[in-house]
């Protein structure tokens, strides 16, 4: 299967090829108290372009945390992070919501699929909020189901989908917006042997053809898939 190359620098303000997609710089969350507690301890980690990087812990290390401020659900209380060169720690809620619909895509291990809609749909909806005319949004739909080898099942809704196709819908609809980062939440949770490598497969494909993915996972053998592994431990980022 061939995917299309990322987008050209620059194109939309996106920065010049090498720019790091990710950078924390003494990056750390404390959640208010009594008592405070601090989930993710300041640290720094870089994630180029076209990377693809595993993180790996232990159950309440802090994966969650780290995939809630890297995917800009949450503002750290220290230090700064830059998405794609934007620092993104004075922007408003507003903004930092924008920008996360540009400059992510999101799989999680759930799937999150609304289950009365297609698997076209799924994906179409996602740009709703984007300006996308329908038109587009259609056509972009499919482009991106068969980009993961599903367009002939665009009818079909959740439930008439194995859990390999549904995890490839998802990861069709987190591609929908041409995203700098595809961020990846114990995607092969809940697949068996076969779908799990299945998956694996087609991420492997997308960082071949320069995505930039980061997994967070606790399965070691999906960790060994990522080029460089993370690793968190009571909160701490061991590069």
């Amino acid at each position: 299967m061939r995917f299309p190359r990322p987008r050209r620098a620059r194109e939309n303000g996106e920065p010049e090829p090498g720019t790091p997609v990710i950078e924390f710089r003494g990056v750390g969350l404390t959640y208010p108290g009594p008592p405070p507690v601090e989930a993710l301890h300041p640290c720094g980690l870089t994630v180029r372009r076209g990377e693809f990087i595993t993180i790996v812990g232990p159950s309440g290390s802090g994966k969650s945390t780290f995939l809630n401020v890297a995917g800009l659900l949450d503002s750290p209380t220290s230090g700064r992070y830059l998405l794609d060169g934007i620092d993104t720690s004075a922007l408003p809620d507003r903004e930092r919501t924008a920008l996360r619909g540009r400059r992510i895509g999101f799989v999680f291990q759930s799937f999150h699929l609304l289950p009365h809609r297609s698997a076209l749909e799924n994906i179409t909806l996602a740009m709703l909020y984007t300006g996308t005319p329908r038109a587009q949004r259609l056509v972009r739909a499919r482009e991106a189901l068969e980009q993961v080898g599903l367009g002939h099942r665009a009818g079909a809704v959740p439930g008439r989908l194995s859990g390999g196709e549904r995890q490839r819908v998802a990861i069709a609809r987190a591609l929908v917006g041409r995203p700098s980062l595809l961020l990846c939440d114990e995607p092969t949770g809940n697949l068996d042997s076969a779908n799990a490598a299945s998956v694996l497969g087609l991420l492997d494909e997308l960082h071949g053809s320069g995505m930039t993915v980061l997994v967070i996972t606790h399965d070691p053998g999906v960790a060994r898939r990522g080029a460089r592994t993370v690793t968190i431990r009571d909160g701490r980022l061991r590069t």
